[in-house]
C-alpha cells in the first residue's frame, strides 16, 4: 500500500535528508510492508532512521534483537535526547505513528516509548524499546497490538479506510485506544463533538475500560444510522476516582454510506 507524503511532510524530509552525504534519495512514498519482509530489510545490528509523523523530529537507531517486532536503541545520547522530547519529555508506553527510513525506502511503523529490558549501547538509554511493522506481535500476544496497528496505519495513510470499516463493537476498542493514550485527534475521528469538546472529554477521564458487552453476533447488528447499546465500563476520573458502571453508548452515521461515530454528548453526560 502506497501514499503520497503531504507536501509540508516532504518539504522538512528533504531539509532532513539534505543532511545525509550518502544514501538513495527515497521516492518519498510510504509503504505499509508485514513484519516478515521487514526483518529481512533491517535485520539484528542493522542502522535506520526514526521519523515521528506528528512531530517531524528524527533519530538514528540500531536494531539489537527481537524476533516478533523489532527491538531497537537509539545510537548515540544525542538521539536519545530527540526520541524523549518527541515524548514531551517522559518516557510512556504510548504508541506513536513513525516512519523508518532505511536506504531508499519509507516503511510505516509504530514505537512505544518506554525504555524496558536491556540496553548495550552508550546513549543514556536504560533499555531498549520497541518498533513494530504491520503483523508484527509483542512477544506475547499472538495477535497484532490494535495500538500499534492503528499507529501504522496512520503512518500508512490508511487509518480512515480502517475507521470506515469499523462496526460499533470495534469502535469501542478504538475508544478505549483513544482515550488511554489521550489522542486528540483520534477520539476526533470516532466521536461527535468539535475540537474544544473532544479536548475537554480528554481531560475528564484519565484511563477507560470496557469490561461487558453485549453478545448480539455483528451480523445481527442492524444496519442502520443509529444504534443504542450499553457497556458495562471501569474508568478513572481525572481526579483519580474510579467508576464502574453501566453506560449506553449512542453510535450514529451522518449517511448510510458513511462510517460509524460515537456520539459525543451523551458519553460525557453518562460518564459525569
Amino acid at each position: 500500500m502506497l501514499y503520497i507524503l503531504r507536501v509540508a511532510f516532504v518539504a522538512s524530509l528533504l531539509f532532513f535528508l539534505g543532511g545525509k552525504s550518502a544514501g538513495a534519495m527515497p521516492s518519498f512514498q510510504v509503504e505499509i510492508l508485514p513484519w516478515e519482509q521487514v526483518k529481512e530489510i533491517i535485520p539484528n545490528k542493522s542502522y535506520f532512521t526514526i521519523i515521528d509523523v506528528e512531530t517531524g523530529l528524527s533519530f538514528e537507531v540500531q536494531r539489537r534483537a527481537g524476533s516478533k517486532h523489532a527491538d531497537v536503541q537509539p545510537v548515540t545520547e544525542k538521539d536519545t535526547k530527540i526520541m524523549k522530547e518527541i515524548y514531551g519529555g517522559t518516557w510512556s508506553w504510548n504508541r506513536r505513528a513513525i516512519l523508518v527510513l532505511v536506504n531508499d525506502q519509507l516503511i510505516s511503523a509504530s514505537m512505544n516509548g518506554m525504555p524496558h529490558g536491556a540496553g548495550a549501547l552508550q546513549n543514556n538509554f536504560p533499555g531498549h524499546f520497541c518498533v513494530h511493522f504491520y503483523g508484527s506481535t509483542t512477544h506475547k500476544t499472538p495477535t497484532p497490538d490494535l495500538a500499534h496497528k492503528v499507529m501504522i496505519l496512520k503512518a500508512g495513510g490508511e487509518l480512515d479506510r480502517f475507521l470506515y470499516r469499523l462496526d460499533p463493537y470495534e469502535l469501542i476498542n478504538v475508544l478505549e485506544l483513544a482515550i488511554n493514550q489521550q489522542d486528540e485527534e483520534l477520539l476526533s475521528q470516532i466521536m461527535t463533538g468539535n475540537k474544544r469538546f473532544i479536548k475537554k472529554t480528554l481531560a475528564s477521564v484519565k484511563h477507560v475500560k470496557v469490561t461487558q458487552r453485549s453478545l448480539l453476533p455483528v451480523e445481527d447488528l442492524p444496519s442502520l444510522v443509529a444504534m443504542k447499546y450499553q457497556f458495562r465500563v471501569k474508568w478513572i476520573r481525572s481526579n483519580q476516582a474510579q467508576v464502574e458502571k453501566n453506560i449506553q453508548f449512542y453510535f450514529c452515521k451522518n449517511t448510510l454510506e458513511d462510517q460509524w461515530r460515537i456520539d459525543g454528548q451523551t458519553f460525557a453526560s453518562e460518564i459525569k
